[in-house]
């Protein structure tokens, strides 16, 4: 598998594992959503909002229009749910789209983001794996918080095993992906 296959498939599981996430945050009431709870960010709708700024930032300056601390202004730009998980699934397929393009050369340039007090300069792909790993962590959060909500946490401890392709054919019918797009 090529480093850019690689970076694709993350990019997809990402995108799953976000639907499979949200699709249970949406049965929560606004008031469970926004119930204090025990994690980094004091809310299920503050830790789904600081996923999504982060990827704004990380996303744009992979597209080269890095929006640095704008991304984090407001700090929840959507308290409402339906408005946070159109904008999250609409940064999804941004993120598909962008590694669907990757090359030898996209994959090795250097990316700037700017910081407080100076220029981040980090190589395309070790941007990516870092944006991957800060979704895994935030993720697992909210799968904690919902422990304590009245809808179950659903399984994202998934990597598209080939023999379990009927467990995710709903999912990927409703986000139109196919195992074609992901792995040819």
């Amino acid at each position: 598998m090529t480093p850019q296959r690689y970076l694709l498939a993350q990019a997809y599981n990402n995108a799953w594992a976000n639907h499979r996430l949200l699709k249970a945050c949406a049965e929560l009431s606004p008031e469970e959503l926004d119930a204090t709870r025990i994690g980094f960010f004091p809310s299920i709708i503050h830790t789904l909002n600081h996923i999504l700024t982060v990827d704004w930032l990380y996303i744009s300056a992979l597209e080269g229009d890095c929006v640095g601390a704008a991304a984090f202004e407001p700090e929840i730009p959507f308290p409402a749910f339906a408005e946070l998980d159109r904008e999250q699934r609409a940064a999804d397929r941004r993120l598909i789209d962008h590694c669907r393009r990757l090359d030898e050369k996209t994959i090795a340039e250097e990316i700037r983001i700017p910081r407080a007090e100076h220029v981040q300069v980090e190589r395309a792909d070790r941007i990516l794996l870092h944006l991957f790993q800060h979704q895994v962590h935030h993720r697992g959060q909210v799968h904690a918080m919902l422990s304590g909500t009245s809808v179950a946490p659903p399984q994202l401890d998934e990597f598209f095993a080939a023999d379990e392709e009927k467990l995710r054919a709903q999912d990927f019918a409703e986000l139109g992906f196919t195992e074609a797009m992901i792995w040819s």
